[in-house]
């Protein structure tokens, strides 16, 4: 049996990637900052619920204990995050606004919290036979796309999100080199109907979810320090 933990998946991406990993056969732990919303997806998952605020220390260390009490883990991924720069469906801090207060909320989920979560289970992903790590990132942390006038998030005029998500691309890169027993990449889902844009996005949550999902499942055979959507790697 493969258990698997995912942040942030009381509703969106998270849930629907839980949703297809239950009926793969994983035991899913549903981690959500909110108890009482995790506890009721999961319930409708048919999966476990466990209290984790990736931006809490004292929180994802209770959650690493929860999971190793049941077992260890074989699988994280690192779905949690936020996007600080949009209201209303559209980008508001551009380059002309972004703070540093803004940069700091960005990276302290979407960076800082993923370190602090794949840091804290790592000693639980050791011990696995296959284990696997999922950091789902974004198109928009692409440099390549960034600077192709005509590649999908050229015009995204956003700061923080996409910064936040390159360096995703980065820590995943050293991880994977650091740790060649597991298999570690980041996903770029595209651009989905979820409440991190006020559900905006032009493809569903079942859409989006398809990388995660795949990625997920790979074998110990499969890549790792990789960038991909799900037509393939994605430029860097």
């Amino acid at each position: 049996m493969t258990t698997t933990l995912i942040t942030g998946a009381n509703k969106g991406l998270g849930y629907e990637t839980a949703r297809r990993l239950v009926a793969a056969g994983h035991t899913v732990y549903v981690g959500s900052r909110d108890p009482d919303r995790g506890r009721r997806a999961a319930e409708r998952l048919g999966a476990r619920a466990v209290q984790l605020d990736v931006t809490d220390d004292a929180s994802v260390a209770a959650a690493v204990r929860v999971v190793e009490a049941d077992g260890g883990l074989d699988v994280l991924v690192n779905n949690a995050g936020v996007q600080a720069e949009m209201t209303d469906g559209k980008v508001v801090v551009g380059a002309a606004e972004v703070t540093a207060g803004v940069m700091s909320r960005t990276f302290e989920a979407n960076v800082f919290g993923l370190v602090r979560v794949t840091h804290a289970f790592l000693p639980l992903l050791r011990r696995s036979a296959a284990p696997v790590v999922v950091n789902v990132g974004s198109g928009l942390a692409s440099l390549t796309w960034a600077t192709t006038p005509d590649a999908p998030s050229y015009a995204y005029p956003g700061v923080a999100y996409p910064a936040s998500k390159a360096a995703v691309n980065m820590i995943t890169v050293q991880y994977a080199k650091a740790f060649p027993e597991l298999r570690i990449n980041a996903v770029g889902p595209g651009f989905t109907r979820t409440d991190l844009n006020q559900n905006t996005g032009v493809q569903t949550v079942e859409q989006g979810a398809e990388i995660i999902v795949r990625m997920a499942q790979v074998g110990p055979d499969g890549p790792t320090g990789g960038y991909f959507h799900a037509d393939g790697p994605l430029p860097w």
